[in-house]
Order: structure tokens, then C-alpha cells, then sequence
């Protein structure tokens, strides 16, 4: 797998759909500019969830978009997905290596803790992630990260950084120019009336920036 583009990184709801449905939905996404996919599902349904990341699958697949799960490391590796990610409360990084192989893509959340992310980053993490910015549906009981927190880190990282947590077109900007490289949405593109232009908008918004940075 080579590097991580910078971009929308769409993460699935935990909606309970039919897999066909789930495969549809993913596909307009990645056609609105998702670069990077993650499953993300918390219930114990285990066959619920292997069906739903087969789906998932083979739309990434058929687009040229890694998919991750999130904790699952299992999973991950019975499925055939591209990598996990993992949160505070989820198998060690260096197990999950372990289990996946030098080239699945790891990411860590590091909430609103840079010396998370620098540890994760002398893991050997290939992405850490940062959040909630913003008011979430996803995870309303959050500890805040700040705008200002992101950029202070993003001199001392040379991963790439994903930020979540209400993030919508309108607040976007501010994340980027802290140095966010990757947009984690969920309910924005999943709950969206029309998921395709609503990714669309997220990559535009990354096109504009990446063309000012050159």
C-alpha cells in the first residue's frame, strides 16, 4: 500500500443497512472524492459485520480506496482489509503489526494528546488522528481538541493527520490550514441527503488547499 493521499476519509456510521446498501453508498462517496475509507461498527454482530466489510471491500477494492476497521484486528485480517484503526482502549499498536504485517496501514487515535501522537509516530503508526473538533453525533461525550492544539503539533510530526468530530464544509477550512491532511467525516457524507456532492464539497476544499500549498 503506498502512502496516504490527502483527503476525505469517510467513516461509516454503524447504520444497520442491507451490505448492497451499504456497498451503493460507499461507492457515491468515493465517486464525490473519498480517499480513504474506514468500517467502523461497535456492535457484537459478528456476521452482520463480516458481510458489511466484504461489501465495503470490494467497492475500495473496485476504486483503488484503502479500507480499514476500526479495533478489529481480527477482522482486519480475516477480511482482507488494508489495515485497522485503533483507539485508546483497543489492541496495542506494535500487536497489531504484529498481526497485520509491515504493510497494513495502522492509525491511532490521539485525541487531544500530541505525546499520543509522537509515541504512535515512533511506533511506527502511518497515521495519527486527532478530535473531536466539533459538536458530534458519533461521539458526543468527547474530551475537545482545539484548532490551535493541531497546528502547535504539526511541526513535530511527520505523519499524516486526520482530524474528526463535526467537522462540515463550513468549519473544514480551519482544520485544514492547521495542517489536518485528512477529513474523518461520518455523519456529513453518510447522513447526507446526497452523499456524493457532499463529499464532493470536502474535495474541493482539500483541492483548494493542496493547490495554495504548492
Amino acid at each position: 500500500m503506498g502512502p496516504l493521499r490527502r483527503g476525505l476519509y469517510a467513516v461509516t456510521d454503524g447504520m444497520a443497512r442491507p451490505p448492497e446498501v451499504l456497498a451503493h453508498l460507499l461507492e457515491q462517496i468515493i465517486l464525490g472524492g473519498a480517499v480513504l475509507v474506514q468500517y467502523r461498527d461497535k456492535t457484537r454482530d459478528t456476521a452482520r459485520r463480516a458481510r458489511e466489510v466484504a461489501a465495503a471491500l470490494e467497492v475500495c477494492r473496485a476504486h483503488g480506496v484503502p479500507l480499514l476497521i476500526n479495533d478489529d484486528v481480527l477482522l482486519a485480517r480475516s477480511a482482507g482489509a488494508d489495515g485497522v484503526h485503533l483507539g485508546r482502549d483497543d489492541r496495542p499498536l506494535r500487536e497489531a503489526r504484529a498481526v497485520l504485517g509491515s504493510d497494513a496501514i495502522v492509525g491511532v487515535s490521539c485525541y487531544a494528546d500530541p505525546d499520543r501522537a509522537l509515541a504512535a509516530q515512533d511506533g511506527g503508526a502511518d497515521y495519527v488522528a486527532f478530535g473531536r473538533f466539533f459538536a458530534s453525533p458519533t461521539k458526543p461525550q468527547a474530551s475537545p481538541a482545539s484548532v490551535q492544539m493541531l497546528a502547535a503539533v504539526r511541526p513535530r510530526l511527520r505523519l499524516p493527520m486526520a482530524a474528526i468530530g463535526g467537522i462540515t464544509p463550513e468549519n473544514a477550512p480551519a482544520l485544514i490550514a492547521a495542517g489536518a491532511d485528512l477529513l474523518a467525516v461520518v455523519s456529513g457524507v453518510f447522513g447526507a441527503p446526497d452523499p456524493r456532492a457532499a463529499a464532493e464539497r470536502f474535495r474541493r476544499l482539500l483541492a483548494a488547499a493542496t493547490d495554495v500549498d504548492k
